[in-house]
């Protein structure tokens, strides 16, 4: 046992070097890359705000927001400092998915103004230094498109095979299951004796991107709106747009695995390259898809910087993980932005999100909502998307931490996904009390509420009726009384992205997770050449401790959203959801 010991010393030693100097070499790397100028990008260093453009400000009495409402609101964008805008599509629409079927990609909806308020808008954005990203549905047009009535009115009309159909006589065509049909991803048409896919709503036919025509003018649409000034386009769903057109049979419950089955088709990356040769270099924008694919393999081949295809890779890894009112552990948090980033350390970008238009609010899924809790638990999280590597992305009403809004009854809802889920749930004979309590939980709905600007009637979103019924809480939870408010979830937002903004380690500087097993603390550090940062965030609603070698080379505190912090030696000790950021003296 004697001989043993010194042995199993030295491995122990060799073990723990060899894990530093993988650790070391990793921040050399990474503080390498940032030193390149080829790898800086603006949309990196960037802040992106998304706005849903019928629920930000309406300024014509109509209840829904509108491009004036938008412009109405600039100097307020400026002040965030934020340095992007991405905005929900707003094109020619029947509106049966809130503008994700579009009839005329080059015309835009009178509820949100005309072209030229459109031009306004983004000019001054431009002239406020903040990018315009463009909102691209182009897996599926609406039926009410032109190609479609054309391509329903005859299989010899050349539109027709600008969609999938399958041809009446071959029998009914493998199952394809559809995200808002609960019937399934094929409907027929009598005029031209053919069943047509749609991966979404029936009212939402795919686009057959195996035909070179469509392509074409999917390109000349995106020409369209760069050479108006746009900066970048979010590609919607354009993971799915590639099939394979014999449509095989897929095995019984693939369904559950829905992007491995219906995502990454075979000619997926010839045409991103297509595009990229065609509207990306040409026109010196950038573009993210929606999704990532099903691996890491999948996303890498997406962005890399070599493969000229897309920027930026928008996982949903995250989405699953509070679901569920059962809520989520903190060590499931940190592995699923642990491994993103481990495996985009050196090639690709990332998009970090924690809410948009699909899922409900922000502090509801992963802080604490209650009047307690919910500014300092939405400022930790607002400090933790905006302290990580990679471009954070805040939906509009995250920076005053906007909540979600009960609705128990289905005759409450508009959207078309949670009606067809309802109908889902029914079919399956599911406990519908149950379900309920689900949607009202996590329903895309609770994030498409109006902006709460004021105490005014409607929160000062409109002087009409809203389009959706504005939260209760906006009496206490608005952007007025918040911009007066230092200590506020907003002014804790703001002084966040300027940090971020002032400091690069915070854009491209190595992430280090420690702590791992604390299952209340999040801790980990950034580090690029001689700056390091101490990122420290309480997930829970009591106090907690956590003890690091490096606190004892704290230095300057430089964002905390509790007026102190208790220290001792190598010890911290965080109030409930406290979060601060601390430099690490060498």
């Amino acid at each position: 046992m004697k001989s043993i010991l010194p042995t199993l010393l030295i491995i122990m030693i060799i073990m723990s070097c060899t894990k530093q100097k993988k650790t070391q070499d990793q921040t050399d790397v990474t503080s390498e890359i940032a030193r390149n100028d080829t790898f800086k990008k603006w949309w990196k260093e960037g802040v992106l705000y998304q706005i849903y453009p019928q629920s930000f400000n309406d300024t014509d009495g109509d209840g829904f927001g509108d491009f004036r409402g938008v412009i109405e609101k600039l100097d307020y964008l400026e002040r965030l400092g934020i340095t992007m805008v991405w905005m929900n599509p707003f094109f020619e629409s029947p509106l049966v998915d809130n503008g994700y079927d579009v009839s005329n990609y080059k015309a835009i909806h009178p509820r949100y103004g005309t072209m030229e308020d459109f031009q306004e808008m983004m000019d001054g954005m431009q002239a406020r230094g903040i990018k315009f990203v463009l909102d691209v549905v182009v897996n599926h047009s609406s039926n009410e498109h032109e190609w479609f009535k054309q391509a329903c009115s005859s299989r010899d009309n050349k539109y027709y095979n600008y969609y999938h159909w399958w041809p009446a006589e071959k029998g009914k065509p493998p199952h394809r299951h559809s995200l808002f049909d609960p019937e399934g991803g094929w409907d027929y048409v009598e005029s031209n004796n053919s069943y047509y896919l749609h991966t979404f709503a029936e009212e939402q036919p795919d686009l057959n991107w195996e035909n070179p025509k469509v392509r074409q003018e999917v390109y000349d649409i995106m020409k369209f709106w760069a050479e108006k000034g746009v900066n970048g386009f979010r590609m919607d769903a354009f993971q799915f747009v590639s099939k394979d057109t014999t449509f095989p049979q897929f095995p019984k419950g693939h369904e559950k695995d829905f992007a491995k089955w219906y995502g990454m088709g075979p000619h997926l990356h010839d045409y991103l390259k297509e595009m990229y040769k065609e509207v990306i270099e040409p026109y010196n924008v950038f573009a993210v898809a929606e999704g990532a694919g099903s691996t890491f393999q999948d996303a890498h081949d997406l962005v890399d910087a070599d493969r000229n295809e897309l920027q930026t890779a928008y996982h949903f890894d995250y989405v699953g993980l509070s679901r569920t009112l059962e809520g989520y552990t903190l060590s499931e948090f940190k592995e699923v932005f642990t491994k993103w980033d481990r495996e985009f350390a050196e090639e690709g970008w990332l998009a970090i999100f924690l809410s948009n238009h699909d899922n409900s609010r922000l502090v509801n899924r992963f802080g604490n909502p209650s009047p307690e809790f919910r500014r300092v638990s939405t400022q930790m999280l607002n400090t933790f998307l905006l302290s990580m590597r990679g471009t954070p992305y805040t939906y509009y009403g995250d920076e005053l931490g906007m909540t979600n809004i009960d609705m128990p009854s289905i005759e409450e809802y508009v959207d078309v996904s949670a009606i067809g889920e309802y109908g889902m749930a029914k079919a399956r004979g599911e406990d519908m009390e149950e379900f309920m309590k689900m949607l009202n939980y996590n329903s895309r709905e609770n994030a498409r509420t109006p902006m709460q600007w004021d105490d005014s009637k409607n929160a000062g979103f409109t002087t009409g009726i809203p389009w959706k019924r504005v939260n209760d809480n906006y009496t206490s939870i608005n952007v007025a009384a918040q911009e007066k408010d230092p200590n506020s979830v907003l002014n804790h937002f703001k002084r966040m992205v300027k940090l971020r903004k002032d400091n690069e380690v915070l854009v491209y500087g190595a992430y280090t997770l420690l702590d791992e097993d604390n299952e209340e603390v999040y801790s980990f550090t950034r580090t690029l050449d001689d700056q390091k940062v101490l990122v420290l965030l309480n997930f829970t609603d009591h106090e907690s401790e956590v003890t690091l070698p490096l606190i004892e080379n704290t230095g300057e505190i430089l964002i905390n959203n509790y007026e102190d912090l208790v220290t001792k030696a190598n010890t911290v000790n965080l109030k409930p959801y406290q979060a601060v950021i601390i430099s690490i003296n060498h």
